[in-house]
C-alpha cells in the first residue's frame, strides 16, 4: 500500500488518468477492430518524429530559465539549414546532414543573443520567450521574402519570395525513417529516427553529468547558492538557451523529414506548445526535468492524438468529428500541462 501511494504521489493522479486513458484507447481499438498495429507504428513514429523538440525543453529547464516558449526561433534557424541543403541541390543523408550542420551554428549564434535577453528579464522567461518566438516567426515571415534563394524547388514560379510548403519527397524525405527499419509483427520500427533521438538523448545525459552540466544544473536549482560557491550563474543559464535553440533546429530538421515537407511563415507559431505540454505530462516540472521525462511524455501525448481520432470517427460515423477531437484532445492535455507549469510535487 505504501508503495502504490508512493507510486500515486509521484506520478499525480491526473498523469495516471492520461495513462489509464490511453491503455482504454488502445483496448477499444482492439474491441472496436481499428488496425492496431498500425496505430502503434504511428505512435512511434510520431514519438520519433517529435522527440528532439522536447527534448530541446530540458536544458532551458536544467539551467533555471523554464520552458523555452521560445522554441520557434530554433526552428527557424533549423527551416534555414534545410533550405539552404535544397539550394545547394543535395539528396539523402547527405543533404539531411548538410542541413543540421548549417543550422547548428547559426542556431547558436541566434540563441546566444536571445539567451543575453533572456539574462535580462530573470523572473518572466517564459512570458518574454513566448514573445520572442511569435515575433520571430512574424519577422520571418518578411525574411521568406527577401533571402535570395534561387532553386526551383523553393521560390515562387512568379514573384519573389519561397513557397509555404516545400515539398522533400526528391530530397530526404523520411531518410530516417526508412534506415535499418523493420518490423515486429506488424508493428513498423522507424529504426533510423528512434536511433538518432536516442543518440540525442545520450549527448543530452551525458553532458547534464559533465562538469559543465553540473554546474548549469547547481544554478539552476539554487542561484544564490552557485553564485556563493563561485558559479556564473548567467553563463549557466545562456549555455541552456543556446542548448535549447540548437535542439530545437536540429528537431525541426528530423520533423520535416519525416513528415516529407517544410513548413514555412506562420507554421512554426504554436511548435512550442505541444512540446511543452509532453515533457511536463511526462513528469517534468518547471525546475527539473529528465530524459525519461522526454521519452514517457512525447509517446503519452502522440499516442493519445493518434489512437483518439479514428476511434471517434469510427464510432460516430455521421459527420467528420476528427478535427474537433483533434483540438479537443490536443489542447486538453496542453490545458493540463500548463496548469502544471509551477511545478509542485504532482510533478516531481
Amino acid at each position: 500500500m505504501k508503495k502504490f501511494n508512493k507510486l500515486l504521489n509521484r506520478l499525480g493522479i491526473a498523469r495516471i488518468i492520461i495513462i489509464l486513458f490511453f491503455i482504454a484507447l488502445c483496448i477499444l481499438a482492439v474491441v472496436i477492430k481499428l488496425p492496431i498495429s498500425m496505430l502503434l507504428s504511428e505512435t512511434i513514429m510520431r514519438t520519433g518524429m517529435y522527440g528532439i523538440l522536447v527534448l530541446a525543453m530540458v536544458p532551458g529547464i536544467i539551467s533555471g530559465t523554464g520552458l523555452n516558449f521560445g522554441i520557434p526561433i530554433g526552428i527557424i534557424c533549423g527551416l534555414v539549414g534545410g533550405l539552404y541543403s535544397i539550394e545547394f541541390n543535395l539528396n539523402g543523408f547527405t543533404g539531411f546532414f548538410t542541413a543540421v550542420a548549417i543550422s547548428i551554428p547559426l542556431a547558436a549564434a541566434i540563441g546566444y543573443g536571445y539567451g543575453l535577453l533572456i539574462n535580462k528579464v530573470k523572473g518572466s522567461e517564459m512570458m518574454v520567450g513566448t514573445y520572442m518566438g511569435f515575433s520571430a516567426v512574424s519577422l520571418m515571415c518578411i525574411g521568406w521574402l527577401l533571402i535570395p534563394f534561387n532553386s526551383p524547388a523553393i521560390k515562387w514560379p512568379i514573384g519573389k519570395g519561397v513557397r509555404v510548403t516545400i515539398s522533400l519527397s526528391e530530397r530526404y524525405a523520411k531518410v530516417l525513417n526508412n534506415f535499418m527499419n523493420f518490423k515486429i509483427g506488424e508493428v513498423e520500427i522507424p529504426t533510423g529516427l528512434i536511433l538518432f533521438l536516442f543518440i540525442n538523448c545520450l549527448f543530452m545525459w551525458i553532458f547534464l553529468r559533465s562538469k559543465s552540466g553540473v554546474t548549469m544544473k547547481a544554478a539552476g536549482d539554487n542561484p544564490k547558492f552557485a553564485e556563493a560557491s563561485g558559479i556564473n550563474v548567467d553563463k549557466c543559464r545562456l549555455r541552456g538557451i543556446i542548448l535549447s535553440t540548437v535542439l530545437g533546429a536540429v528537431g525541426i530538421i528530423v520533423y520535416a523529414q519525416s513528415y516529407g515537407f517544410y513548413q514555412l511563415y506562420q507554421s512554426p507559431m504554436m511548435m512550442g506548445f505541444p512540446a511543452v505540454a509532453s515533457i511536463l505530462i511526462g513528469g517534468a516540472s518547471t525546475n527539473d526535468a529528465k530524459i525519461s521525462h522526454v521519452l514517457v511524455g512525447t509517446f503519452l501525448f502522440q499516442g493519445l492524438l493518434v489512437m483518439a481520432l479514428p476511434i471517434t470517427n469510427e464510432i460516430v460515423k455521421e459527420g467528420d468529428l476528427s478535427e474537433i477531437v483533434r483540438i479537443i484532445v490536443s489542447n486538453g492535455i496542453i490545458l493540463y500541462a500548463l496548469t502544471k507549469a509551477g511545478g509542485g510535487e504532482e510533478c516531481e
